[in-house]
């Protein structure tokens, strides 16, 4: 006695409905997943190219290109400490008490003196509070202000030109030399990276490479 057969429960074409479904969750979860990388490094979230407003217009432009001043007379801590520093009010009245003096933009400068509370900048530069970062560390180890910061001499207002992410902080300690300077080119603007023996100051500074991507370094 023949069996009979058993009722085909899908239809013949429900194969190339999975496989267009499947097809479909892919290009969903790919394009989910780029759209969240490209958010997390857009400017929206890194702050590249952002001016914060300040208490005082300050310009970097000015100070540095047009007067000449080194970036340590007023970050004067950037290489022993593992915060820059801000000036007090009296480095900036060391010459606006005799220049400009009467500046209505700088009145909160005046102020500041006067009532002896500093003046309440912006942080351009914030790093996350898990993110352990040292000035000093890295200026005294040859990388140069502008490596960071950019060419802030070129700033009428500052602002952050380098993401701060963690994967742009791994490509120069996995790679450091491309970044590195003599200690007298430090503050300087401009430098030409291509002119010096990479190679010759990573033995000068004693820089042991295999050792700045340890999570230790910047996670404590």
């Amino acid at each position: 006695m023949k069996s009979r057969p058993s009722a085909q429960v899908f239809r013949p074409r429900s194969n190339a409905l999975v496989v267009v479904f499947g097809a479909f969750m892919v290009v969903v979860v790919a394009g989910t997943a780029t759209a969240v990388i490209l958010y997390a490094n857009s400017a929206f979230v890194t702050g590249v190219g952002e001016t914060l407003q300040q208490p005082v217009p300050f310009s970097h432009q000015h100070h540095v290109a047009e007067l000449g001043i080194d970036c340590r007379y007023c970050h004067a801590d950037v290489d022993r400490s593992a915060v820059a520093g801000l000036p007090p009010t009296s480095t900036c009245m060391s010459c606006h008490s005799q220049l400009w003096t009467n500046a209505q933009m700088l009145e909160p400068v005046r102020k500041s003196l006067e009532r002896d509370e500093p003046l309440r900048w912006n942080r351009v530069h914030d790093l996350a509070d898990y993110v352990y970062f040292n000035h000093a560390a890295h200026v005294n180890n040859g990388v140069g202000c502008e490596s960071c910061h950019g060419r802030v001499d070129r700033m009428p207002l500052a602002r952050q030109v380098q993401p701060l992410t963690m994967s742009w902080c791994l490509d120069c300690h996995r790679n450091p030399g491309p970044n590195l300077r003599p200690e007298q080119a430090i503050t300087a603007m401009g430098f030409d990276a291509a002119a010096v023996d990479s190679h010759a100051l990573l033995e000068r500074y004693g820089i042991q490479v295999d050792r700045l991507s340890d999570c230790s370094v910047c996670h404590r």
